[in-house]
C-alpha cells in the first residue's frame, strides 16, 4: 500500500493523573506510545507476539485489562498483541484500551495493506460510547481525549496536539463545541497554528462526564477546507465523593425468635463518582453495636448487597430478656472495593426487635372479692393480670370473658386499656332478696393468637366472689302507670280507684303510706292508708292540665324504714266527653259597601271545645228576625260555616246582627253572639267608614234592649 499522503490530524492523549502528590506529576499515566503502523502479513500466526504495548498507570497497574477491537486479538499479561487463531483479513484499523482503577488510555494500530471489513470496528469500548471510528476515506483520523478530573494549577495545560504535515500554508485549525464556543465557554482551546489542545481550568466529572467537540481546518478567508471532525473528551473519574446514604431514615424490623440469617432491612449507598470503576464500587460494614449485649455482633450485613441479617440464635433473639429491644447500628459504606484508600460514609440503622405473643396473660391471683349494693350499678372490682409481652402490641393487650355464673347477663367486664386490668361491672340492678351471693368465672386471652408452642394455662381464668349487700327499697306500685276512665263534671267526692304498692324487702315487714306527689289541677285526693283516690273537684276535660283528654297525676308510697323510702306511681285518668261547652262564631265584625252590588256581607265559621257528636253540624239563625225587618239572610255553607247577607242596600252605619248557633249535643247547647257589620261608602276605590260610628239596632235588637232594662230595675 502506497503511503497516505492526504492531511493527517493525530491527537496526542494526554496525561492521564489522579489526586497523587506532587512527586507522581513526573510519571504519565497511559501508553507510553499511542500510534502504531503494522505491516499486513500474510496471515496473524496465533499466539505469535505482533509487537508490545507498554502501558502505566503509576501505581502499578494493579487490576490491569486490556480489551481489542478485534475479537481475533488479545493482549497477554506481558503486554503483547497476539492472534487467538490463524488469521489473515482484519481490517485496517485496531484499538487497544488498557484500564485499571486509576487511569485507562487507548492505543491505535495502523494495518499497513489491510483490507476494509465490512462492520469490522462496530466493537465500541465501553469509555468511548459516542467515539466516532475512524474512516479510511477521510483525512482527519480521531480519537478521544481523556482527561482527568480536579487537575491543580497551572492552567492552560496541554492535553492533545493536532498535527499536519501537508497543512497548507496559511490554513488555521479551529475548535467549536460545548465547552469552546457554547455553555460553559472557553474550558477547551486550540492553537489556531500548531494545533495544540489545552484545558483552561478543572475539570469535574460528576459535573460534566465528557464534551463532543468538532475540529476543523480553515483557509485564511475561515472558509472550512476539511471537517469539522468529533472528538470526544472523556473525564476521567477521581475518588473524590465519599458514599451518601439518601434514603434514611433506616428503621428495621425483625421479630423476636426469628432464626439465623433472618434479612432484617437492606441499607444502600449512592457514590457519585463513575460507576464504572472502584471510585464507585462500595463495600458495607458494621462499624459499631449499641448495646452490644447480649453479644457484640447480633448482626451482619452483606459487604456488597448491603442486606443486615441476624447472626445469633433465636433465644437471643428474646425480647422479654434483652436489655433494650431496640439496637442502633453505625453501618459505613467505603468505596475503592473497601480498601483502605476508599472514602467512607456512614448512617444509622435503627433495628427493633417486635414482640411475638410467646407470653399467655396470668391473672395476679386465683379469687377476686367484691361487694355490691342491690340496685345499684357500674364498676364493682378491677381484675389485675401480668403479661411480659410488648405493651403496645396485642400480644399483651387482655380480653377478658365472663365463662360462668351469669345467666341473668347482670355482669359485664371490659378491658381498661391503660392498666389492662379487667373492669367487672354490674349492668342490671342485683335484687338481694333473690340472691345475696354470685361466683363468676372468668378467663382472660390477648388480642393475638399465642405462638404456636404457648397455650393458656390455669393462671389464665380466676374466680369472683360477688356479696350484695341489702339496702331499704321503695315500694313498687303495681300496675304502673294506673289507669282508670271517667265522665268529665262527675261529682265531687266521686271515687276513681285505688292503688297498691308492695314493699320488695319481703324480710323486714314493713308498712306503707300514700301521698299526692303531683296534681296540677289539684282535683284529687288519695287515703294514705288504703290507697283509695277520689275527687275534690270537678273534673274538666276541657281544662288545660288536660292533654288528649288524659289527666296525669303522680303519687307516693312511702315505707316506714329508717330512713323511709319511697316509690312513685303514675295514675291516668281518661276524661269522657259531656256536652258542656256552646258553640261560639267568628268573627264577630264585618263591613260592606253602602252601593255593593253583591250583597253578601261575611262568612260566619263556629267551634266547640267540646268533642264529637256534641260540636258540629252546627245551626246558624238570625236570632227572633220581625218580618218587617227582614234585611238581613244567613244561609248554611257547611256543617261548620255559614254565609250573612243582605237583602238590599243600607244606608251607612254600624249594625249589630244577633246570631244564634246551636251544637248537636243532646241536649244541644246554643249560644247568641253579636256580628257587628259595618255599612261604609266606597267611593274612587276608598272605604270610608268614619260616618258608621252611630249604632242602628234592627226593631227585633231594640226590643230586646229595653226587656233587659226592664230586668234591671
Amino acid at each position: 500500500m502506497q503511503p497516505r499522503t492526504p492531511l493527517v490530524l493525530c491527537f496526542l492523549l494526554s496525561q492521564v493523573l489522579l489526586l497523587t502528590s506532587a512527586e507522581d506529576l513526573d510519571c504519565t499515566p497511559g501508553f507510553q506510545q499511542k500510534l502504531f503502523h503494522i505491516d499486513q502479513p500474510v496471515e496473524f500466526i496465533q499466539d505469535q507476539a505482533i509487537l508490545n504495548l507498554n502501558f502505566s498507570d503509576c501505581k502499578g497497574n494493579y487490576k490491569l485489562h486490556y480489551e481489542v477491537s478485534s475479537p481475533y486479538f488479545k493482549v497477554n499479561n506481558e503486554g503483547d498483541l497476539v492472534a487467538l487463531r490463524n488469521i489473515t483479513a482484519v481490517g485496517k484499523t485496531l484499538f487497544v484500551h488498557a484500564r485499571t482503577p486509576h487511569a485507562e488510555d487507548m492505543a491505535e494500530l495502523m494495518i499497513v495493506g489491510g483490507k476494509d471489513i465490512q462492520g469490522s470496528l462496530q466493537d465500541i469500548f465501553k469509555f468511548a460510547r459516542t467515539s466516532p471510528v475512524p474512516r479510511q476515506k477521510r483525512s482527519i483520523v480521531v480519537s478521544p481525549i481523556l482527561i482527568p478530573e480536579n487537575q491543580r494549577q497551572p492552567f492552560p495545560r496541554d492535553v492533545g496536539k493536532v498535527v499536519d504535515s501537508d497543512r497548507p500554508e496559511g490554513s488555521k485549525f479551529r475548535l467549536t463545541g460545548k465547552g469552546v464556543d457554547q455553555e460553559p465557554k472557553g474550558i477547551f482551546r486550540i492553537n489556531e497554528n500548531t494545533g495544540s489542545v489545552s484545558v483552561t481550568r478543572t475539570l469535574d466529572r460528576e459535573t460534566i462526564a465528557s464534551y463532543q467537540l468538532f475540529v476543523e481546518t480553515t483557509d485564511v478567508n475561515g472558509r472550512t477546507l476539511e471537517g469539522p471532525v468529533p472528538l470526544e473528551v472523556i473525564v476521567i473519574d477521581q475518588n473524590d465523593n465519599r458514599p451518601i446514604f439518601r434514603e434514611g431514615p433506616y428503621v428495621g424490623h425483625v421479630m423476636e425468635g426469628s432464626p439465623t440469617g433472618t434479612t432484617v432491612m437492606r441499607m444502600t449507598a449512592f457514590d457519585a463518582d463513575d460507576p464504572s470503576t472502584d471510585n464507585a464500587l462500595l463495600r458495607y460494614n458494621i462499624r459499631q453495636q449499641t448495646p452490644d449485649k447480649p453479644s457484640p455482633n447480633m448482626f451482619y450485613i452483606d459487604p456488597e448487597k448491603g442486606d443486615i441479617v441476624t447472626v445469633v440464635s433465636p433465644a437471643l433473639l428474646d425480647r422479654e430478656t434483652l436489655e433494650n429491644p431496640k439496637y442502633e447500628l453505625i453501618i459505613e459504606a467505603q468505596d475503592m472495593a473497601g480498601l483502605d484508600v476508599g472514602l467512607i460514609g456512614t448512617a444509622t440503622a435503627t433495628i427493633l426487635i417486635d414482640d411475638k405473643n410467646d407470653h399467655s396473660p396470668k391473672f395476679t391471683k386465683k379469687e377476686f372479692q367484691a361487694t355490691v349494693e342491690e340496685g345499684a350499678v357500674g364498676v364493682i372490682v378491677n381484675l389485675t393480670v401480668e403479661d411480659k409481652d410488648d405493651p403496645t402490641t396485642g400480644a399483651w393487650r387482655a380480653a377478658y370473658t365472663i365463662i360462668n355464673g351469669n345467666p341473668g347477663q347482670s355482669f359485664e367486664i371490659h378491658t381498661n386499656p391503660q392498666t389492662n386490668e379487667g373492669m367487672l361491672s354490674v349492668v342490671k340492678p342485683l335484687d338481694y332478696e333473690i340472691s345475696a351471693f354470685h361466683t363468676l368465672l372468668i378467663k382472660v386471652e390477648n388480642e393475638d393468637p399465642l405462638v404456636p408452642d404457648v397455650s393458656y394455662g390455669p393462671s389464665s381464668t380466676a374466680t369472683v366472689h360477688i356479696t350484695v349487700l341489702d339496702v331499704n327499697e321503695g315500694p313498687v306500685f303495681y300496675p304502673n302507670p294506673m289507669m282508670v276512665t271517667r265522665q268529665e263534671n262527675i261529682s265531687v267526692g266521686s271515687m276513681l280507684l285505688t292503688v297498691n304498692a308492695t314493699d320488695p324487702d319481703s324480710l323486714q315487714h314493713q308498712t306503707i303510706r300514700y301521698a299526692v306527689y303531683k296534681d296540677p289541677a289539684g282535683w284529687l285526693n288519695i287515703n294514705p292508708i288504703n290507697g283509695t283516690i277520689d275527687t275534690t273537684a270537678v273534673l274538666d276535660r276541657e281544662s288545660p292540665f288536660v292533654h288528649n283528654s288524659v289527666y296525669t297525676a303522680l303519687f307516693l308510697a312511702i315505707d316506714s324504714g329508717n330512713p323511709p323510702a319511697t316509690g312513685t306511681g303514675t295514675v291516668l285518668i281518661t276524661l269522657e266527653d259531656v256536652n258542656d261547652n256552646a258553640p261560639f262564631i267568628y268573627p264577630t265584625v264585618a263591613e260592606v259597601c253602602d252601593d255593593a252590588k253583591n250583597l253578601s256581607v261575611v262568612i260566619l265559621g263556629a267551634s266547640d271545645k267540646d268533642l264529637h257528636p256534641n260540636t258540629d253540624p252546627f245551626k246558624f239563625e238570625i236570632h227572633k228576625q220581625t218580618v218587617p225587618d227582614k234585611v238581613w239572610k244567613i244561609s248554611k255553607i257547611n256543617n261548620t260555616h255559614a254565609l250573612v247577607s243582605l237583602l238590599q242596600n243600607l244606608n251607612k252605619a254600624n249594625y249589630q246582627l244577633p246570631i244564634m248557633v246551636t251544637d248537636s249535643g243532646k241536649p244541644p247547647m246554643t249560644n247568641i253572639t253579636d256580628l257587628r257589620v259595618q255599612v261604609c261608602s266606597c267611593k274612587n276605590s276608598k272605604v270610608d267608614c268614619n260616618a258608621a260610628g252611630a249604632l242602628h239596632f234592627s226593631p227585633t235588637s231594640v226590643l230586646l234592649i229595653s226587656l233587659f232594662s226592664l230586668v234591671c230595675l
